[in-house]
């Protein structure tokens, strides 16, 4: 496989956010993460020319592809014929539904290279799956996995990773610089893994009312829990619950959170006066 002539007869789009990954090394480094095995379920959301779809075949595993872009399922089509094993779906991940593509005793193993501009959303939406999902292995920009990984009190904690570190085991691997791309975007990339915990090691009531919770949180994070939270639960409450009112939600882990859910759960009409 050339590495300078993966894109003859295809231009990447810059409205499907696409950025091909070319870089051998990098391409290698990401399998041998992953992993793969003969009989695994694999699914590949955005696989571009098909670099990475490649090396995930030769496993012996079967390889769903999920391509938005019309123009590429017909070029991975006829790159891949030969691989019986390998399927195609022309469909938009975001809407997808990927409960059709796996079962609790067949798992998928999700691996993409998700568009920047909507591996946020995207990532939500996959989440919802997740118990039909062994792990994901997914490059992002670098300041998305930041994101996911980050701990309380570091400045990329937010929403994203408070929501994903709930449901997943959260590791960023590596880090990848724009020249393993054509085009080379202007941002550094990386590689993270989510594995979908079996056993949660937290468990709230009710998961709607913890996404609520941190929503409003973060919905203005540089102000006090007891200015952004005031609408759910009081000040006193807090307080019962061994929470200082006056901390940025950035200063709260996962355990304060769901707390908070908890007790707001409970008590659903308590609104500061």
């Amino acid at each position: 496989m050339g590495r300078h002539n993966e894109n003859i007869g295809h231009q990447a789009r810059k409205r499907f956010g696409q950025n091909f990954l070319h870089d051998r090394g990098v391409i290698d480094r990401i399998v041998r993460s992953i992993n793969p095995k003969p009989d695994q379920n694999l699914v590949e959301i955005g696989p571009g020319l098909g670099a990475l779809t490649e090396e995930l075949l030769k496993s012996g595993g079967s390889v769903t592809a999920v391509e938005l872009d019309r123009d590429l399922t017909p070029i991975l089509r006829t790159k891949f014929f030969n691989y019986p094993q390998f399927n195609v779906i022309e469909a938009d991940a975001l809407k997808f539904d990927f409960t059709q593509l796996a079962t609790p005793e067949r798992p998928m193993r999700l691996v993409g290279n998700l568009p920047y501009n909507i591996s946020t959303p995207l990532i939500f939406h996959l989440l919802t799956f997740r118990g039909l999902v062994q792990d994901m292995y997914f490059m992002l920009q670098k300041e998305v996995v930041d994101r996911l990984a980050a701990k309380p009190g570091e400045d990329a904690y937010g929403r994203l990773g408070v929501m994903a570190q709930y449901y997943c085991k959260v590791e960023s691997l590596f880090n990848v610089g724009p020249g393993a791309f054509q085009p080379a975007p202007k941002v550094w990339s990386a590689i993270v893994r989510l594995t979908p915990y079996t056993e949660p090691p937290l468990v709230c009531k009710d998961v709607g009312t913890l996404t609520s919770v941190v929503r409003q949180a973060f919905a203005m994070r540089r102000k006090t829990l007891r200015n952004t939270l005031k609408q759910l639960i009081t000040v006193d409450a807090l307080q019962s619950l061994d929470i200082d009112p006056q901390l940025r939600p950035e200063r709260l882990g996962l355990p304060e959170f769901v707390r908070i859910a908890d007790y707001v759960y409970d008590h659903p009409l308590e609104n500061e006066s």
